[in-house]
């Protein structure tokens, strides 16, 4: 019984991360494509000027790089592969949890502190949206990739 209790959670936190990072995949790919909605608020003046490395590395690379990580949730919602594959797959879990986490909370810090002084260029509007809906939007992921590979730990462990 807990074998498969574990195997659920496990199943459970890594469906959540995959369905995470497809979400922000999608989005990078309509921002990419020339869609608009969010981005100034995200991106601030380069959403208006869109640079080709903008929309080549902070688009379609972010996007590429969720479906990776959209993959490493379904790796993570299965059954753990034994050997070497499994504790590659968790230490990879963790990577993305440790990686959302801190930017996070790192940018809210910085915010709300506005240890970045004048130097940042971040209006009023922007400032809101990134304390209220991205940088909550990082910590969800984090929390959600942490979990899977800490469940996908626990259920490699039960077999």
């Amino acid at each position: 019984m807990h074998q498969q209790l574990g195997r659920t959670t496990s199943g459970t936190w890594g469906r959540l991360a995959c369905a995470w990072a497809l979400v922000f995949a999608a989005l990078h790919f309509f921002w990419a494509l020339g869609g608009g909605w969010g981005l100034s608020v995200s991106a601030g003046p380069l959403a208006e000027e869109r640079p080709w490395w903008f929309v080549l590395v902070g688009l379609w690379g972010v996007g590429l790089l969720c479906l990776v990580a959209g993959a490493l949730g379904l790796l993570l919602a299965g059954p753990p592969p034994g050997g070497p594959a499994g504790r590659v797959v968790k230490a990879l879990g963790w990577c993305v949890c440790v990686v959302l986490l801190v930017r996070g909370v790192v940018v809210e810090v910085v915010l709300l502190t506005d240890a970045g002084g004048r130097q940042l260029d971040v209006g009023p509007e922007q400032r809101l949206w990134t304390l209220l809906l991205w940088n909550p939007w990082f910590l969800i992921g984090g929390l959600a990739f942490g979990l899977a590979a800490r469940a996908s730990g626990r259920a490699g462990r039960a077999r």
